[in-house]
């Protein structure tokens, strides 16, 4: 791979930049790849150990700044992988996982305790379904301002199974209504690329600096439309996959001089390879991420603390129309702990949010574009419930139930949606179940098996 010239130039005077090393890994060819287990999900997660090996990979090793993240020894097909189409982990770069890092430091209480978080720019969800693990009692809405990447968005969000996800598909400004509301808000910004060089060779034909000075001006009108949606002492992460001090370090101390926020160091140990960098102007802390230094892409990351008071704007909540107490009973057989659940009725679809969280939803509802919320759970028709593929997804289902466990060849013959043989199977709705992760829905008759695997989402691949 042949870097352009004004590129390295740009670097030579970038903090922790070794230009041989960083050209070497460049023309090496390597590829790294890494995963993030979605330990929360496994049915059977007393079973579940720290070494993920004999459950999911061969050979995966521990990401040093992620609890649940892994690298593995090379890349297989995802897509002949059924663990994948369960949710059972995500593939997402191990450099971006350093998000744990900042959330157990600044939160230490974050599994514990009802935050709200918005991922700004959110697709295709991996940062999103990480802090909706961390965050697992909070809030989080992942959002995604372009319309076809947020429907990837939902899809991964729906995949993963967490309820406490909203994913929407709006504009920054449009957050402005949402003024004090948020206690953390993450911006995965928009920018030049050229920290995902090795992986996309037409970030490489792309840059240019007048694209970074571009990039650097959106980044900065981003963070203006956003900035009154974070409450007083909220938490503010910035990062970026690009190298360029113009879309970082600068940014960063534009950020506390605009808005006069309060700069955040976190612990890092030093032999992760991660190169703290200082800002120029006010002498923030701010990470890099080289992949000549660390077994990642490269990586910005960067938070501060909002000094400034915000009043929550009141707004006009969203009226639901939800399930009657009377009509609870259908769910019994499907979902654990519906007590705890509010049931909204929207259209045809039946979704279960946490009572906590109605009201939240309704102002939510009120200003934004909502594409997916809670947990879909199917359509109620004549007192039965027809099951969503969401809710075979979640984590609300009923541990005693038809689950139907299948070998790896059973398990993509159903997530291609072929006609599958199960011997005694119990009559009636089953879930499909590969290792403990669940698959999807089926319906067992009297002379066959219907595969109610969603036709979108079925592998072509053979």
């Amino acid at each position: 791979m042949q870097l352009p010239e004004t590129f390295i130039e740009s670097l030579l005077n970038a903090p922790g930049f070794d230009k041989e090393a960083f050209e070497t890994i460049h023309q090496s060819g390597e590829q790294v790849t890494s995963v993030r287990i979605n330990a929360a999900k496994y049915r059977y997660v007393h079973k579940l150990s720290a070494d993920v090996n004999n459950l999911f990979f061969e050979s995966a090793t521990p990401v040093p700044w992620s609890s649940k993240g892994y690298y593995l020894s090379e890349r297989p097909s995802f897509t002949l992988d059924p663990l994948f189409h369960a949710g059972a982990y995500y593939v997402q770069e191990a450099s971006s996982m350093f998000l744990e890092q900042i959330v157990k430091a600044v939160f230490p209480d974050h599994s514990a305790k009802p935050y709200r978080v918005l991922d700004l720019c959110a697709a295709p969800g991996g940062k999103s379904t990480h802090l909706s693990d961390l965050f697992n009692e909070g809030l989080i809405v992942a959002n995604e301002v372009i319309k076809t990447r947020s429907g990837i968005l939902a899809e991964n969000a729906i995949k993963w199974g967490n309820d406490n996800l909203v994913v929407t598909n709006n504009d920054p400004k449009d957050f402005r209504r949402l003024q004090g509301y948020f206690d953390m808000i993450v911006i995965d910004a928009p920018c030049s690329g050229s920290g995902m060089f090795r992986k996309d060779g037409e970030a490489v034909e792309e840059w240019s600096l007048q694209n970074v000075e571009y990039c650097s001006k959106r980044q900065q009108r981003i963070l203006e439309d956003v900035w009154p949606a974070l409450k007083e002492d909220g938490i503010l992460v910035y990062s970026t996959c690009s190298y360029s001090a113009a879309e970082d370090e600068e940014i960063a101390d534009w950020i506390v001089e605009k808005f006069s926020a309060e700069h955040i160091a976190v612990p890092v140990q030093d032999d992760w390879g991660i190169v703290e960098s200082v800002s120029s102007g006010r002498k923030l802390t701010c990470y890099r991420f080289y992949p000549d230094k660390v077994k990642g892409e490269g990586f910005f990351i960067t938070c501060v603390r909002k000094k400034s008071s915000e009043t929550m704007t009141d707004l006009n909540a969203k009226k639901f129309s939800l399930l009657p107490n009377k009509s609870r009973g259908i769910l019994n057989n499907f979902i654990a702990d519906n007590n705890a659940l509010d049931f909204i009725l929207k259209a045809e679809e039946t979704i279960a949010v946490k009572k906590k969280w109605l009201e939240d939803l309704s102002w939510l509802f009120s200003c934004l574009y909502i594409k997916k919320m809670g947990i879909n759970i199917g359509k109620i028709l004549r007192d039965e419930l027809i099951p969503s593929h969401e809710l075979a997804l979640s984590m609300l289902m009923v541990s005693d139930f038809n689950y139907i466990e299948l070998n790896k060849e059973q398990a993509l013959q159903y997530l291609r949606r072929n006609d599958i043989s199960i011997q005694d199977a119990k009559k009636g709705w089953g879930i499909m179940v590969y290792k403990g992760y669940n698959l999807g829905w089926v319906k067992v008759l009297t002379n066959r098996i219907n595969n109610y695997y969603p036709q979108s989402f079925r592998i072509l691949k053979q």
